[in-house]
């Protein structure tokens, strides 16, 4: 018997919800420091969600502070959006 394990949200914290919320839209992101997680575009608009993100992480290659740019595929703009690097 196979448990399923709710995805954890990006950046999200021990005081608030961790694991997706009804009604909210999501994209996964895939590769990299956050690879797994979801990203809450709950209102963003199409132009707004095909740009690359640089998120906050401690878990890439510069630690503490740094940086993973993520940004969604040519193929398919609204959907995962994919590890490019990291920066400082």
């Amino acid at each position: 018997m196979s448990e399923t394990h709710a995805r954890r949200v990006y950046g999200t914290d021990s005081d608030g919800p961790c694991e997706p919320v009804p009604g909210h839209e999501y994209v996964d992101l895939v590769g990299g420091p956050l690879d797994g997680e979801l990203l809450d575009v709950t209102g963003w608009s199409a132009p707004e969600r095909t740009e690359g993100l640089l998120l906050v992480t401690d878990r890439g290659l510069f630690g503490p502070g740094g940086r993973a740019l993520y940004s969604p595929s040519e193929a398919d703009p609204a959907g995962p959006l994919l590890w490019d690097g990291d920066t400082p």
